[in-house]
């Protein structure tokens, strides 16, 4: 009884039918792709023995997706070698992008008309053409250029003397390419979180002493990295994909490597299924690290960070001992 004098209400909790229905699905669907992945086939080669005169015949069977085949390769020195060459052109190739790409960012605010058309330009023309043309534009640069001679236009003042034929690799010229692509693309992104920078910031920095240099450097920059870091990471994962464009120009990364060896046995499917999986590992080591940075530059902006994986976990497991711990339906006492 209440204290008005009324029954205990009684409370029923919702029933999400269509959640039910949904969930049921997915599972169901999720049991049958586990089963695909982990099935075995026939070989489709007969093979009889006689025992006792009596002719018995069976198939081998095999897995579906060739598992013994891709654990035999999975940790070989063409495949690790491959790896350390895509991890390695990754982060060359990014560190490129981002110092060229905020440099980029920066000439694109600039008051002078001839830096912010120049970056412009620049943004343009590597968005506008695809990444594979680029490579093969770098790897095939000495058919244009054999030198490279760098010193005042007009004037016999040499400063530095390259020659192409020795110094351009194709390691190097797909380390070029996708590092000039990728500046292109650091331009936008490292824009947007400088305009998303309140104007009044600059202001105050300015109103204290600080130059454009300083206040950029010790106001702005530090509060766009919280609307800069997310778009860079998902740049991040997708160049550690798209380094698989260099096996064009003959760089044996990752795919390169996994491709020579399934062109001398023939396991196409299961060389493949060994480079997915690498990548997909690697791709969730730098989501973590993703979060982990985007939480840290989000305490400033967020009263409440984001939970990470494990505070979901233990938060989801107290819920569903908590609906044990509670009879459903039971009465609850309600005063006034």
């Amino acid at each position: 009884m209440t204290s008005n004098g009324d029954d205990a209400v009684q409370v029923v909790p919702v029933r999400h039918y269509s959640r039910w229905v949904g969930t049921v699905v997915v599972l169901i669907v999720l049991a049958m792709i586990i089963h695909t992945i982990f099935s075995k086939v026939g070989t489709g080669v007969n093979i009889c023995t006689r025992i006792h005169a009596i002719r018995h015949c069976h198939q081998p069977q095999r897995w579906r997706f060739y598992w013994n085949i891709v654990f035999h390769y999975f940790t070989t020195f063409d495949v690790v070698h491959g790896l350390y060459l895509t991890l390695a052109l990754t982060v060359l190739a990014m560190t490129i992008g981002i110092v060229l790409g905020v440099i980029l960012a920066v000439m694109r605010r600039s008051h002078s008309r001839l830096l912010s058309s120049t970056a412009w330009t620049y943004t343009w023309f590597f968005r506008g053409t695809p990444v594979l043309v680029q490579l093969l534009f770098w790897f095939n640069i000495t058919a244009l250029f054999k030198t490279i001679t760098i010193g005042l236009p007009f004037l016999s003042v040499t400063f530095l003397h390259l020659n192409l034929i020795t110094l351009l690799t194709p390691f190097s010229a797909a380390t070029i390419a996708l590092g000039l692509n990728e500046a292109a693309y650091m331009s936008e992104i490292a824009r947007a979180g400088l305009l998303a920078v309140d104007e009044g910031q600059i202001e105050a920095a300015t109103s204290i002493g600080m130059t454009r240099g300083q206040s950029l450097r010790l106001v702005v920059l530090p509060q766009a990295m919280r609307v800069i870091i997310p778009p860079t990471g998902n740049e991040v994962i997708s160049m550690l994909k798209t380094t698989s464009l260099a096996s064009a120009v003959g760089v044996t990364e990752l795919l390169g490597a996994v491709t020579n060896i399934s062109a001398a046995n023939y396991q196409i499917m299961a060389l493949l299924i060994v480079a997915s999986l690498w990548y997909l590992m690697v791709t969730t080591v730098l989501s973590i690290g993703q979060f982990y940075l985007e939480r840290h530059y989000a305490k400033g902006a967020l009263r409440n960070p984001p939970p990470t994986p494990i505070q979901r976990l233990r938060d989801d497991l107290k819920g569903v001992a908590s609906k044990y711990r509670t009879k459903r339906g039971a009465p609850v006492e309600v005063s006034s």
